[in-house]
């Protein structure tokens, strides 16, 4: 695929921290490429069964993790004075021989699971039943007052399946469109997420929702649709707005074919998807039936949290994060193979999280707490940092910022690190800073549209008003030492192909020197704010500043 590439210069930028502290700041050791080369390995080998939540691959996580924290000189910073927090979680799994059907004029047309759809569901039923439920297109399914903007129209969705296009309605907007730069064009806002449509259709009484798949705007290929299997997890639910009873994805051609037989062209629905004036669309003389059996239980998972406590002000906390979960034991590979390792997905960024605070505790205390995060079902929808957002165990308003990792890159030392989600705060000066101490520039995410900003664990603690960055290797292609762009693109396409899937491994051939650039960087951005009175900002046109400003009287 080719891609526009835009560099952003270093020169200009407002350095959110001043030059005058960062030369007082305490010198700490370098990340060593062999020590997260060997923490990956490890995370990614078989006896860790894919680390999947709630199973003994995650008792053997949780343990590692532990040691591993103790090992570098870390305090224990969760739950009681223990290492863990709770994150309870319902794990579902659709059962064999279920049944889906769309009656289309009297025609029972059958949906094969993988093949036609991906479904799931997180209700903690034993059964999926809908029986000829009626079908709507919604369009994008936004609603969005700021942006004048309801796809819905007062449309009542109780008892219905609600039927969504992925992505935003500017994403393939032209100009002159009336929806043309009005989600930020091809950068996804949260509108754009698959999560968002899930909870727009449960707000509004649909008994399921499907989202109609195609690569360019969901940002991936249906093979990572279907990698789950049928499996999912979501928090334990309490509220009166319950998610909705199943939900997925239908495939491109599958989708226009329903289409058609309603006498609907999808294709011209997309353009008009793309105007405010927008209404649903009934899928006339079509109804959606679907005989599930579902197994439910209601597992124990768990973050493991490590801390050093900062010596001036312990209460302001600069926090590390990245996920320890991976996808578990699925279906065999044509290969045989049936454990998804999650090499770089993200054994990788734990062992960041373990080689920063390796560093930290090297040297003196920070002024600040720092603690590390690593978190459970990220890969279920960000639940473990949800969870901790939710029930924080230090307080949001007091957190500095958060640091994220998220698949890094394991070919090489590059001359750029790729910028996720551009133009939200002052974090993005600090990286500037950071890189140019490497002799390295920023380059923007050159795939907006998939929304990385929204789908990582630093979003949790984003939506209530934390400073965030993130650093996500597939961004966009490095500029690489060794073969440029061009090499950066290959590394890309490479390990896309292996995107939650079991090839996700490790390999004595990877060159970690890259990921430890990445990882570097995280660590001098931390240490200048744990060593300092700093409070990064967000941009006056982000989404979350208005959240941050209503805490502002906490933070002196």
């Amino acid at each position: 695929m080719t891609m526009s590439m835009k560099v952003l210069p270093v020169a200009g930028l407002c350095v959110a921290v001043s030059t005058a502290l960062a030369a007082a700041t305490p010198a700490t050791q370098p990340i060593d490429p062999a020590h997260l080369s060997e923490t990956t390995r490890v995370l990614a080998s078989e006896p860790f069964q894919g680390r999947a939540p709630g199973t003994p691959g995650e008792q053997k996580t949780i343990a590692y993790l532990i040691d591993r924290f103790k090992e570098v000189g870390l305090s224990p910073a969760g739950d009681d004075g223990g290492w863990t927090q709770r994150v309870p979680l319902v794990h579902t799994r659709l059962g064999a021989g279920g049944t889906m059907t769309v009656d289309a004029g009297g025609a029972a047309l059958p949906l094969e699971q993988k093949r036609q759809v991906y479904v799931n569901t997180v209700r903690p039923v034993d059964r999926v039943s809908i029986a000829n439920a009626p079908m709507v297109f919604v369009g994008y399914g936004v609603t969005a007052p700021e942006r004048q903007w309801d796809d819905f129209k007062g449309v009542d969705l109780h008892g219905k399946v609600a039927v969504f296009l992925v992505n935003d309605p500017d994403f393939e907007a032209k100009p002159g469109e009336p929806s043309y730069g009005r989600f930020g064009g091809k950068a996804m806002t949260y509108y754009g997420r698959w999560t968002y449509k899930y909870e727009e259709a449960a707000r509004r009484g649909a008994v399921a929702a499907l989202i109609v798949h195609d690569t360019p705007g969901a940002g991936y290929g249906w093979n990572t649709v279907i990698a789950p299997g049928g499996e999912n997890y979501d928090i334990v639910r309490t509220g009166p707005v319950q998610p909705v009873l199943l939900q997925g994805w239908i495939e491109g051609d599958a989708a226009r074919d329903l289409f058609r037989r309603a006498g609907l062209d999808l294709d011209k629905l997309r353009v008009e998807a793309r105007s405010p004036n927008f209404k649903p669309v009934a899928l006339a003389g079509e109804t959606f039936s679907a005989d599930l059996p579902v197994s439910a239980e209601q597992v124990q998972s768990y973050n493991v949290l490590g801390k050093i406590a900062g010596a001036k002000r312990p209460d302001e906390t600069v926090m590390y994060g990245a996920h320890w979960d991976a996808y578990g034991i699925g279906t065999p590979d044509a290969q045989g193979r049936t454990i998804r390792p999650g090499a770089a997905d993200d054994a990788i960024g734990v062992a960041g999280l373990i080689e920063i605070a390796r560093a930290f505790a090297s040297g003196p205390k920070p002024d600040r707490t720092v603690v590390f995060a690593a978190w459970t079902a990220e890969e279920r929808g960000l639940l473990g940092s949800e969870t901790y957002a939710v029930h924080p165990l230090f307080p949001l308003e007091k957190t500095v910022a958060n640091l994220t990792m998220d698949i890094l890159q394991t070919a090489g030392p590059a001359h750029d690190v790729v910028l996720v989600g551009p133009g939200q705060s002052s974090l993005e000066d600090d990286l500037a800073r950071a890189a140019q101490t490497q002799g390295r520039t920023i380059t923007p995410e050159t795939l907006p549209e998939r929304g990385l900003f929204y789908r990582a664990d630093h979003f949790s603690l984003a939506r209530r008003g934390v400073p965030t960055l993130l650093l996500m290797g597939i961004a966009g292609p490095h500029d690489l030492v060794t073969g440029g762009r061009a090499a950066g693109q290959k590394w890309l396409e490479s390990y896309m192909a292996c995107y939650h899937q079991t090839c996700d491994t490790w390999s004595p051939a990877f060159d970690f020197r890259g990921a430890a650039q990445d990882v570097e960087l995280l660590l001098d951005i931390g240490r200048k704010l744990a060593f300092s009175d700093q409070w990064p900002e967000w941009r006056p046109t982000s989404e979350f500043r208005a959240i941050r400003g209503r805490s502002s009287a906490e933070r002196r």
